[in-house]
């Protein structure tokens, strides 16, 4: 049955972020599992859950709004993220229905975020994304440029910065994908230093290379195909 491959998948997926923690010197316990159910019909949402998945991640916020309220019944189980590009017109329906966005990818985004986020008493978390890859398809800050704007940045109150996020370029193996890793903990560094912001997360890792981004830090790993392999749709 799919509930039970989407369990063996899940368990799965799991023991393997426990065993790169532990390589990294790490507890599991120090690393999410953001379930990325894009492009999955919502049915599939429901066993993830029984499962133990409480970090569910979205591409499209339209998507997310979709599945968000089909699910409203699950409450506070669950914790919605969106993981891909956030347009300025769609942030005032997404920001109360999400726990954390990892997609920021420029200043102006993540100043409308802040203004937005003083009507909510408790707003979502924002991870700023840097194209670490330096690839022309991908959205996010470089890494010099971050860094230009690290006062500005500070500067943002009301939007809590909890960290950063990154892809690594397409085709990749988890080898060659490690030195966008390791480029976004140096940044990290770095930024902490300009802002004085303790920039607790590192969003790094997809279904393909998530042990290798554990083993260089990331601390919320954002897995999809891996959690349905095997299931029929």
């Amino acid at each position: 049955m799919d509930a039970e491959r989407i369990r063996a998948n899940f368990e799965s997926v799991q023991g393997r972020i426990a065993e790169a923690a532990r390589r990294s010197g790490r507890s599991a316990e120090s690393v999410r599992l953001v379930a990325v159910t894009k492009r999955s019909p919502t049915e599939w949402i429901r066993p993830l859950v029984a499962c133990g998945a409480r970090d569910l991640g979205e591409n499209y916020p339209q998507e997310l709004w979709r599945k968000a309220e089909a699910q409203a019944d699950l409450g506070a189980s669950v914790r919605w993220h969106l993981i891909g590009h956030l347009q300025s017109n769609k942030v005032k329906k997404t920001l109360p229905m999400v726990r954390l966005i990892h997609s920021v990818d420029s200043l102006k985004l993540l100043q409308v975020l802040d203004e937005s986020a003083t009507a909510l008493g408790d707003p979502p978390g924002v991870c700023l994304q840097v194209n670490t890859s330096a690839e022309s398809s991908k959205h996010g800050w470089t890494p010099e440029r971050i860094l230009d704007d690290a006062e500005m940045i500070a500067g943002c109150r009301a939007i809590p910065v909890v960290g950063l996020m990154t892809m690594a370029a397409l085709g990749t193996t988890p080898e060659t994908a490690r030195a966008s890793f390791i480029r976004l903990r140096e940044l990290r560094e770095a930024l902490r230093q300009r802002t004085g912001l303790r920039l607790e997360e590192l969003s790094m890792g997809m279904s393909n290379d998530f042990e290798a981004a554990i083993e260089e830090g990331a601390t919320l790993v954002r897995v999809g195909s891996a959690l349905f392999e095997g299931v029929e749709s």
